[in-house]
């Protein structure tokens, strides 16, 4: 008997359902994640209210091996942090008409920015606009600048990123769904539960009804996004929130969104809000 590309899912998410108590439960024993000795980093956490189908919600640090583990305790072993290096150096070289430098403008130094990361994405009340990390960067370098725009999951860009959100590192996730917000989180709630693609799969089914159960060569976790930019052993790089959306959605023979799009900034505000109670790990270490 034949059997299709779409039964063959429907059987393995079948077969992974059946073992998701045991293996969600072992996470609980996992050790604890304190980076350098002294900055404790929550990642078990009671689920938001209006998460539906999860009592607990869990950062990606605690399904990955005991290798990868231990390459995010200590800031001389993350590879994430050599980026954060050439950051450092970026933030205090002029460019643009301006003949302006980021230095220029935040003279307290990347530290002005210690708890933004925790907050975003946010309602941006002057451009009327739901604002990523990227958003912000990009608006200074264009606005403040004259410089160009980077790419939005470029080496600069990502490299930036990560060291504004490692000012918030250790800070519990707040990210506001309601008020001005509210509609786009709804809308990022409808993509991440809709099925699309070849494989005809949504966010949901692997991250919210198959984490902890084995796929290929690793892990699935709950999907959260509190410790982007993070470091993929498999690319030697940092990733983009909206980058490893992209990478799903081809992962499952989708057509992506296009990054920066309404789409991927609707579902990464619904994607962030789903990780509230963790706190920020960037740069994290992944596999």
């Amino acid at each position: 008997m034949i059997i299709s590309n779409l039964q063959r899912v429907a059987a393995i998410a079948s077969v992974a359902t059946l073992g998701l108590g045991a293996t969600a439960a072992s996470a609980q024993d996992m050790p604890e994640l304190v980076i350098n000795d002294e900055i404790a980093i929550t990642t078990h956490a009671p689920a938001p209210a209006y998460l539906e189908n999860l009592d607990e919600v869990i950062s990606g640090w605690v399904f990955r091996s005991t290798e990868t583990q231990a390459l995010q305790m200590d800031d001389f072993d993350n590879p994430g942090m050599i980026f954060v290096d050439k950051a450092i150096d970026a933030w205090d070289k002029v460019e643009g008409t301006a003949g302006k430098s980021c230095a220029a403008c935040h003279t307290g130094g990347p530290e002005e920015f210690a708890g933004l990361r925790a907050t975003l994405p946010k309602w941006n009340e002057e451009k009327q606009a739901l604002y990523t990390m990227e958003d912000y960067i990009n608006e200074c370098r264009t606005e403040r600048m004259g410089a160009e725009a980077w790419k939005w999951s470029g080496a600069d860009m990502t490299a930036m990123n990560a060291l504004i959100s490692l000012q918030s590192r250790g800070m519990t996730i707040n990210v506001a769904t309601d008020g001005p917000v509210a509609d786009l989180w709804e809308q990022g709630k409808e993509i991440y539960y809709t099925r699309v693609g070849q494989l005809d799969l949504s966010c949901a089914n692997c991250h919210e009804d198959n984490y902890g159960t084995m796929i290929r060569a690793d892990r699935l976790s709950q999907g959260q996004v509190n410790g982007f930019p993070t470091y993929r052993l498999k690319n030697a790089k940092l990733n983009s929130i909206q980058g490893r959306f992209k990478g799903c959605m081809k992962n499952v023979r989708a057509t992506p969104y296009k990054e920066g799009s309404e789409e991927f900034h609707a579902l990464q505000l619904y994607v962030a809000s789903r990780g509230n109670g963790l706190t920020v790990e960037s740069p994290s270490v992944r596999n």
